[in-house]
């Protein structure tokens, strides 16, 4: 007998996915605050996509009869909070469509998932395993009958809220309050916080939420409960610092988020030079209180730490607090504080792998020549190497060198592979590996790495962002330009996302949309309000050519005060289809040694110069062969 197939319950729109039996409404992973009459009609018109429902439908489906109520105003209120909630509007729908005089249709496009789609983006915790034979079940049941009898201090509650409780799988550090109400003392709390983040990403049966996700809720008000669900963290870790001149004290305590319930607590007092001891102890109970399984090189490793050099620990802390603000003066702020670190203690490894990735992201960014920074970036990697050969960052940070600076692909691959052997490594070392694997033409690894990268660090703007990034070099521009709507959603400031959002539209011949995107990119990177006027006239006068010739005006133009990356030049170029500037400009970045240059294999915005045998001399000259491209 033929069935008919269930509907779906969890189906998906735009960066939205409902669970078309709660009513739950999610964006990008976050739940939504929509309830009552908006739920149902979303519900409603989401059972019949691209169908008119209409007025008097929705007045049975949201309303029960003998219900006195303005169902007109009623269902007004319900679809302006629907809108307001989905970012739509009734003048350029995109979701919900008003059909004048008759109802509503909904016009996006729905798409079944199999499952939760936050849960699917990580892999299950695996059931849990039957952990008694049957003679060990009969002996717990005589031991239930007793306390049930007795139950003596609630002896009973306890084993048995132990033995139920749902294993533990992914956890979550939040921010650690920082004791001191000194604002300027928060990079030690947040120090610490990045520190036990890292110890326990080492333990590869737990799944640990990147720093940058937890650090978003740093001050908020949301509940435990709401921050795992947000997070998709079974448990969370919260706690505070507090030090001395000479001692530092760190209070922790366990959350299970599923059932808000207390699990553990504890507070460590030691001296400042044992710090990274004290690191240790925190992750290792906190693993053994999880009851997870550690493997004997990851007790080791969680075993090793040293006495460090206080004031050498503390300027460490400091540069990765200004490294983190991923800006230029943050990067130059951060290599004054890694240099000190050194000049303190000249054999604290990490140091110098802050002042490598500070030097390293100078020349990423094209703030400085890269013949200026990357020399120096290896001659501290090394350094930091030869002190400590274990360390994954390390290895990461010498694997983006090789990838950027050296054009050794293989050696690259090596050493990205070597930090990934060493623990699990950052979001940091996942999103640089996936930009790696887009540029030798491995499109499809590179997305899948990158997609595990943001189940790790769910609400980042890095880690959004980079997946439409990685899906543009891949020529998948649909779906870049998708999650790019997605991460400007919820990070509209987003100026890296603006510009690529644009370069997609570009490529797709929507040149008004494109340049509406780099116009609210320049904005947000500084660009004056007479500048974007210019840029606004030129494409009036004369649409995309116009603005492109705007912008190498003034590329040109800043070049003469400061470095400029001859390949931006080059590529505007080719944009105009001009080869032989292109070309011109492109021999000058291959010669200046280009960060950018390590991306021309699949940078869509050079596909025009493909054919030309003076793209392939380029590719052989930096040993990229085009073997490997799986677009």
């Amino acid at each position: 007998m033929d069935r008919t197939p269930s509907p779906p319950r969890i189906v998906q729109f735009g960066a939205f996915e409902v669970d078309l039996q709660t009513g739950e409404l999610r964006k990008a992973g976050m739940r939504q605050k929509l309830a009552g009459h908006p739920v149902k009609l979303l519900q409603v018109l989401l059972e019949r996509p691209r169908e008119i429902i209409t007025r008097e439908e929705l007045r049975l489906r949201l309303w029960p009869e003998n219900t006195f109520v303005d169902y007109d105003l009623g269902l007004k209120k319900a679809v302006n909070r629907l809108r307001e909630v989905l970012g739509d509007s009734a003048e350029s729908p995109r979701f919900i469509e008003t059909i004048p005089r008759r109802g509503y249709r909904f016009i996006g496009t729905v798409e079944a998932l199999q499952s939760d789609p936050v849960l699917s983006t990580v892999a299950t915790p695996k059931s849990r395993r039957v952990r008694w034979k049957l003679v060990g079940v009969t002996a717990l049941l005589v031991v239930a009958a007793i306390l049930v009898a007795a139950n003596a201090s609630k002896l009973r509650t306890r084993i048995f809220a132990k033995t139920d409780a749902p294993e533990i799988r992914s956890i979550a550090v939040l921010p650690l309050d920082n004791l001191s109400k000194d604002p300027g003392q928060d990079y030690f709390s947040d120090g610490i916080t990045d520190a036990l983040t890292t110890e326990l990403a080492q333990i590869g049966a737990l799944r640990v939420i990147s720093r940058t996700s937890a650090m978003h809720f740093k001050g908020t008000r949301e509940t435990l409960p709401e921050i795992g669900h947000e997070l998709n963290a079974d448990a969370i870790v919260e706690g505070s610092v507090t030090r001395s001149e000479k001692r530092v004290r760190i209070t922790a305590q366990l959350i299970d988020t599923r059932t808000d319930r207390h699990l553990w607590a504890k507070a460590y007092e030691r001296e400042s030079k044992d710090v990274l001891f004290l690191q240790d102890e925190l992750a290792r109970d906190i693993a053994a209180e999880i009851r997870i399984q550690l493997k004997p090189e990851e007790r080791t490793r969680l075993t090793q730490a040293r006495p460090v050099n206080p004031e050498a620990h503390e300027s460490c802390l400091k540069g990765r607090y200004f490294y983190d603000k991923m800006s230029v003066p943050g990067f130059t702020e951060a290599l004054n504080h890694y240099r000190h670190a050194i000049a303190v203690d000249p054999s604290y490894a990490p140091a110098y792998v802050g002042l490598a990735a500070s030097y390293k992201e100078l020349g990423t960014w094209g703030a400085r020549p890269p013949q200026e920074v990357f020399p120096q970036a290896m001659e501290a990697v090394e350094k930091a190497l030869d002190l400590d050969s274990n360390l994954g960052d390390a290895h990461a940070v010498r694997g983006h060198i090789h990838f950027f600076w050296d054009w050794d692909w293989k050696g690259a691959e090596q050493e990205y592979r070597r930090a990934f052997e060493l623990g699990s490594p950052s979001t940091d070392t996942r999103i640089q590996y996936a930009v790696f694997l887009s540029a030798i033409g491995r499109n499809y690894e590179a997305i899948a790495v990158m997609r595990g990268a943001r189940a790790l660090d769910p609400v980042s703007p890095p880690s959004n962002g980079l997946l439409g990034t990685v899906f543009y070099w891949a020529h998948r521009f649909d779906e870049a330009i998708a999650q790019f709507q997605e991460t400007l959603a919820l990070y509209p400031d987003y100026s890296f996302d603006h510009f690529f959002l644009g370069r997609c539209y570009e490529r797709k011949g929507m040149f008004a949309e494109a340049m509406e995107e780099y116009l609210k990119g320049k904005a947000l990177y500084g660009a004056a309000t007479d500048e974007l006027k210019t840029f606004r006239l030129a494409f009036a006068k004369s649409g995309r050519q116009g603005f492109l010739r705007e912008d190498i005006k003034t590329a040109l133009a800043s070049s003469k005060s400061h470095y400029v990356d001859p390949y931006s030049i080059a590529e505007l170029y080719a944009r105009l289809d001009e080869k032989d500037q292109a070309f011109q400009w492109l021999e000058k970045a291959y010669q200046g040694r280009s960060h950018n240059m390590a991306l021309i294999k699949t940078e869509p915005m050079l596909d025009s110069l493909h054919s030309d045998p003076r793209f392939q001399d380029l590719l052989n000259r930096m040993n990229l062969s085009t073997d490997s491209w799986d677009r």
